[in-house]
């Protein structure tokens, strides 16, 4: 058969649809700008630089497209409860968030929430990280889990699954836990109270990553099933250490220096020593879980974002419906 005949024929059969950066921005439409400068300085990460042309080209797009899906399942629940005579109280529409550590997902999860909010039928909208559901440090040293730490087994599981079926519930003040990137663990006794937005963000590495199925047929929730939309935020191998280094180079010159922080003991580090730690890390663990729990969920997810080497989305991939 003609090679090219054959990549055809399997380029129809993917079940997305792909844009690239140009086709993606021009389905902005008349979407207005609500964000500036400013607030764009606000809602990045460290090392995970992004531009209003960013903003522009990928994201309002995105807020666009959620913005219909969201009001069509608003849609969809009041025929239901119209025919059920049903009163339920509000559903919140579950955004979840995928990809590998340095992807960028707190950003991209930070600015679609600004955007998201902007919109007239969605003006309640929160974020939660799965990093507060990460079992306390004095619980993976007993399981001798440090190492596996953003691992599935370094999570509570049954504890998100609790919290998601709350808020698919419709309950209100659902609480979570929270999580300290400066001293590396839960916060006890803090929390964080989700109460019926209009929609929720749930950012986290292993997010889209299936329960495994017992074989005597016992149902078990996956944490994706309570979600209605979902986006994997992909880059190439190489580009995910790059950026994870540059990022734990520039942290030794700011967070690590506090005394609270867990990684106090690289703040002093040559810049040679500081390089190896960091990409030591990365081949122990950040490599393995992306290429063992993370990166097999990306066919699972209904909207593929990859970047390319400056940070920029460069082809969008959408399911289709």
């Amino acid at each position: 058969m003609d090679q090219r005949a054959t990549g055809t024929a399997e380029k129809g059969l993917s079940p997305y649809r792909s844009f690239s950066r140009e086709e993606w921005a021009a389905l902005r439409a008349d979407t207005p700008l609500t964000l500036n400068v400013e607030d764009l300085i606000k809602l990045q990460s460290v090392n995970d630089p992004i531009s209003l042309e960013e903003v522009v080209a990928i994201y309002l797009p995105l807020s666009r497209l959620l913005s219909l899906y969201v009001a069509a399942t608003q849609g969809l629940f009041k025929a239901t409860q119209r025919f059920l005579l049903a009163e339920d109280g509000k559903v919140p529409y579950v955004i979840g968030l995928a990809g590998s550590v340095s992807a960028g997902k707190s950003t991209t999860a930070r600015v679609l929430k600004a955007l998201l909010s902007r919109w007239p039928n969605t003006p309640k909208v929160q974020l939660v990280t799965t990093d507060g559901f990460l079992l306390p440090n004095a619980a993976l040293l007993e399981e001798g889990l440090m190492e596996r730490k953003g691992f599935p087994e370094s999570y509570d599981g049954s504890a998100l699954i609790r919290f998601l079926a709350d808020i698919k519930a419709g309950k209100g003040n659902v609480q979570a836990p929270v999580y300290s990137h400066l001293v590396y663990d839960v916060v006890p006794d803090e929390k964080v109270v989700v109460d019926r937005p209009d929609i929720l963000i749930v950012e986290g590495l292993n997010v889209l990553l299936p329960s495994r199925l017992p074989k005597d047929g016992t149902p078990v929730p996956f944490v994706s099933d309570y979600f209605d939309f979902s986006i994997y935020l992909d880059a190439d191998e190489d580009l995910l250490e790059r950026w994870y280094v540059a990022r734990f180079m520039r942290l030794r010159e700011t967070a690590f220096r506090d005394p609270r922080s867990f990684f106090r003991k690289y703040a002093d580090l040559t810049d040679e020593e500081a390089e190896a730690t960091a990409r030591s890390i990365w081949a122990r663990i950040n490599l393995p879980n992306l290429r063992e729990n993370i990166l097999p969920t990306r066919p699972r997810a209904d909207l593929i974002l990859t970047k390319g080497a400056s940070h920029r989305i460069e082809q969008v991939k959408l399911r289709k419906l």
